[in-house]
């Protein structure tokens, strides 16, 4: 078995956030879930950064997933949610760039798991129109999913995850335990029985005033900011294992036995 994940910050592990200050994320917990599952040691790749957009994900990742050496059995994809967030987000590209994905990777012999990201529009400004956007990318996957006879962990409607006690207070990455659920729904999309990762219901209370004034100066001043300078929170950094690293059966609070770091 070897994995490998492409995709932004969601596939990276942005908001799942390690003591040391490394991030894990739900790709880290699916490889060694699937180290348990096999008995054995899985060979991993994240080559995830954090604010790509989906074309250099089925481009530039896709291609240095496929180079390496020996071959990836399995490649998760995920991506367009930094798109959805531009003006002007053209759907019917972001559909082409999937099934081209698709079709790449059934000519080199790999198998491809789509997967839907989840959905924070309901505590985003602008959500609404975020949520329209993603629930036709999020149908048109499905339906390329169906088509092509291939694996689709549909997040986005899965209700569980839309619960605030799954998000980050960035209210657009999933915290650590948004990041459990998502591992425990794509394990159980590869076919291996696993327990979907449930939080207790706490009390939500009402946003006030100066919890927005200071969620708008912290998160979505600085990614206006950013647009504004053509910039990415991405810009400068790398994948995080961008060759193969070796994942032993471990506990969800382990990440993989790389030795170092890119």
């Amino acid at each position: 078995m070897r994995y490998v994940a492409i995709g932004d910050s969601f596939t990276e592990g942005v908001g799942d956030e390690l003591p040391d200050g490394t991030v894990r994320g739900w790709a880290d917990l699916v490889a060694a879930g699937l180290a348990t599952a096999h008995g054995g040691t899985v060979q991993y790749a994240n080559l995830a950064v954090r604010g790509r957009l989906l074309e250099p994900i089925v481009t530039d990742q896709l291609e240095r997933a496929l180079a390496l050496s020996p071959a990836p059995t399995v490649i998760t994809l995920n991506g367009g949610g930094n798109d959805m967030m531009r003006p002007g987000a053209d759907m019917a590209r972001l559909v082409a760039l999937t099934e081209g994905t698709v079709r790449r990777c059934a000519d080199a012999g790999v198998r491809l798991v789509l997967l839907s990201g989840g959905d924070p529009s309901a505590r985003l400004p602008f959500g609404s129109v975020m949520r329209r956007r993603a629930l036709a990318l999020t149908a048109a996957t499905a339906e390329l999913a169906a088509r092509y006879g291939m694996e689709f962990v549909d997040i986005f409607n899965d209700p569980e995850t839309s619960r605030s006690q799954y998000w980050s207070t960035d209210r657009l990455h999933l915290n650590s335990a948004g990041h459990r659920r998502v591992a425990s729904l794509v394990l159980a999309g590869l076919g291996h029985t696993t327990a979907a990762h449930v939080v207790d219901p706490d009390p939500v209370g009402r946003r006030g005033l100066l919890a927005e004034a200071r969620y708008y100066r912290e998160f979505v001043l600085p990614w206006v900011h950013r647009r504004l300078r053509g910039r990415s929170s991405g810009d400068g950094r790398v994948a995080k294992y961008p060759g193969w690293v070796p994942v032993r059966a471990a506990g969800a609070n382990t990440a993989p036995d790389t030795g170092t770091r890119a």
